[in-house]
């Protein structure tokens, strides 16, 4: 056994006060090593908090969904326009809510084929008004994030693939849409 030597003259009570302060560094060390864990364990949980917390692990999914819309969300047979940001989506029973934020909603109504080239966006036969005033917001029932604000307009695809409908934004004075605008779509998945 190795034994710690002490100076000359050294009494019991300094060999016990030197092994009472050794016995203290012990809890220190466990202490340490504890908060150190707890850093590195919620350090991996913040990193990894998107795909815990989400259905699917997919950010885009609202609570509630009840399948996966993998990979570029396509509407009415045409994926979302390539500048789509703020997507989320709500699925139930084979049918989806989608919601972004995009620049080039023209382009897409066109190709989607919801507004003929040459017509206008706010034709009549083409789609409606919808009852949003200025300001006000509306979302669907359980889909999350930003509303889509008043005034808005409505689209209803009638071709061949299958139905999707479209809210979008445009502007106050009605002549154009919102840029970028926000787009509720709804569709069948199945």
């Amino acid at each position: 056994m190795n034994e710690t030597s002490y100076p000359e003259g050294a009494d019991d009570a300094d060999r016990e006060g030197s092994i009472r302060r050794w016995g203290l560094l012990s809890p220190a060390v466990v202490v340490v090593g504890l908060a150190f864990v707890a850093v590195v364990a919620g350090g991996v949980f913040w990193l990894f908090q998107d795909e815990l917390f989400h259905p699917f692990g997919d950010a885009r999914a609202c609570d509630g969904s009840d399948a996966a819309l993998t990979g570029r969300i396509v509407l009415g047979g045409v994926p979302i326009p390539a500048d789509a940001t703020d997507v989320h989506y709500l699925t139930k029973q084979g049918f989806a809510e989608v919601s972004f934020l995009s620049d080039q909603m023209p382009d897409y109504l066109h190709r989607a084929g919801l507004v003929p080239e040459g017509d206008s966006l706010f034709d009549e036969n083409d789609g409606s008004a919808y009852g949003l005033r200025e300001g006000d917001g509306e979302l669907p029932d359980g889909l999350c994030g930003p509303s889509l604000k008043g005034p808005a307009w409505s689209y209803q695809g009638t071709g061949p693939g299958p139905g999707v409908s479209i809210l979008i934004e445009r502007a106050p004075t009605g002549t154009a849409l919102r840029a970028p605008a926000r787009v509720i779509a709804s569709f069948g998945t199945g």
